[in-house]
């Protein structure tokens, strides 16, 4: 099996038949090859139904989860979206192939200028990626209709949320990580206050930098 067919099944069966049914989400990983991202001797599992490791001691998450995050942030066509923790790429080029312009930061270089070559590699325009701690967020082009945080910790980083426009939705893990975790999703009301949102327990590596 080919590895596009090996995507629509993983988008069919693992993704859509939990119940998540955004289109635009649904098109974004089908359009993204997942084996791109991940190291060459695990490309025959690209498509599994589990998290694989990467470089740095970091992994590569689940696709389901992936998907739920995406969705979760509700991005419209012309929406600015910040990612703390690029790793990989991959969750970027999903959020790239909906947003209209994707800020990622990574704090191990190795992983954002890998990342950064497979994008281009790839022909993804519309993602700037930027070497610094994720939790200070990217002031510079603030504000953000959506942010995704994809490491753990037990407190969302008060920058971030600063960064976030009003009406504007932040998911990330908060709690103990790796296990002890729920995906949480603030949406900035126009008084300044926020929403919460519980979305269910997650697994994640901790947030490095000074969300932790």
């Amino acid at each position: 099996m080919d590895a596009p067919e090996r995507r629509r099944r993983m988008v069919e069966r693992q993704i859509a038949a939990r119940g998540l049914s955004d289109p635009a989400v649904l098109a974004a990983m089908l359009a993204v090859p997942r084996e791109a991202f991940v190291p060459s001797a695990l490309a025959a599992e690209a498509y599994e139904d589990t998290a694989l490791p990467t470089d740095e001691g970091q992994t590569i998450s689940q696709p389901y989860i992936v998907a739920l995050m995406t969705a979760a942030l509700a991005i419209r066509p012309g929406d600015k979206v910040l990612e703390v923790g690029t790793g990989s790429g991959y969750g970027a080029a999903v959020l790239a192939h909906i947003a209209a312009e994707v800020d990622t930061i990574e704090i191990r270089e190795p992983l954002a200028r890998a990342a950064e070559a497979r994008l281009r590699e790839l022909g993804v325009t519309n993602v700037r990626v930027r070497v610094a701690d994720g939790a200070a967020g990217w002031p510079e082009h603030a504000p953000y209709d959506a942010v995704s945080v994809t490491a753990g910790s037990a407190n969302v980083p008060p920058a971030l949320l600063e960064q976030l426009a009003v009406g504007g939705r932040l998911v990330m893990p908060v709690g103990a990580p790796p296990f002890d975790l729920e995906l949480v999703r603030l949406t900035r009301r126009p008084d300044g206050t926020f929403r919460r949102d519980l979305l269910g327990g997650v697994q994640f590596v901790p947030l490095v930098g000074g969300g932790r």
